[in-house]
């Protein structure tokens, strides 16, 4: 039997990528998983391949997120035990990205783990246990060059992760925040310039993302690091701001053709 045998989990985004790699991963643990995408036919056919169930639709807006933790209850024979909220958007640009652009990466990468977590904590707190899993990205505790709307909400979206753990964390609610910088996903094929310097050299695969999520869920670590120096730079950005920050405008500048 699997470390989480019978556990009934939910996957938003799990279509494709790092969350139809964590399905997977969890199915494979014994685990009762929700397939979400809204994509429906790459949902399904995630669903069918591990034996879970396929709930598409969307998992961002907030009547999107009630339909379905409702529907994913009633498939899985009982309330959510993980919820991995894994969807994201990688909005590019800076303060001259459209304001629609903005809303949606705010909408999908902070609000909807927020919506989900609303609707979730009173019965993990009843319960007395529950577990939120946040994909992240290294972007949220660092920061990715040519694209502030996805670093922006990124932030927000470990801070969030942050909250959740300080505030409920002796009542029995698990909290872990995965930060991997490039994974060969479709979401890594419009990072552009930027990507093929910073991400591309160093990118794994989507299996060593849910790898590292069942490990340090095994070791119930709140931050989950697939890429193990991106602890190294985040202990350096917090040391000395003015020398990382440096750092990365050398990046920037290469990417101008100034370096």
């Amino acid at each position: 039997m699997g470390a989480h045998q019978g556990t009934r989990v939910f996957v938003s985004g799990a279509g494709r990528g790092i969350g139809a790699a964590l399905a997977r991963r969890f199915a494979a643990e014994g685990a009762r998983v929700a397939v979400n995408d809204l994509d429906a036919d790459a949902a399904g056919a995630v669903a069918e391949e591990i034996g879970g169930v396929a709930v598409p639709g969307d998992a961002a807006g907030e009547q999107g997120v009630a339909d379905l933790v409702k529907q994913a209850t009633a498939a899985l024979g009982g309330g959510i035990e993980v919820y991995c909220a894994n969807a994201g958007v990688p909005t590019g640009g800076g303060p001259e990205a459209p304001e629609e652009d903005w809303a949606l990466a705010w909408d999908v990468n902070v609000m909807a783990h927020v919506r989900a977590a609303r609707i979730l904590l009173p019965e993990w707190l009843e319960r007395g246990e529950g577990r939120f899993v946040a994909t992240v990205s290294a972007a949220g505790l660092l920061t990715m060059v040519g694209a502030a709307p996805y670093s922006v909400t990124k932030h927000g979206a470990y801070a969030f992760a942050e909250w959740l753990s300080l505030t409920y964390r002796h009542r029995g609610v698990h909290v872990h925040a995965i930060c991997p910088q490039g994974v060969r996903t479709d979401m890594l094929a419009v990072t552009g310039e930027a990507g093929d310097l910073v991400l591309r050299p160093t990118a794994i695969e989507p299996e060593q993302v849910a790898d590292a999520l069942l490990t340090g869920i095994a070791e119930d670590r709140f931050l989950i690091l697939p890429h193990p120096e991106v602890g190294d730079y985040y202990a350096v950005r917090a040391s000395d701001p003015g020398r990382w920050l440096g750092g990365m405008n050398k990046v920037q500048r290469k990417l101008e053709g100034q370096a």
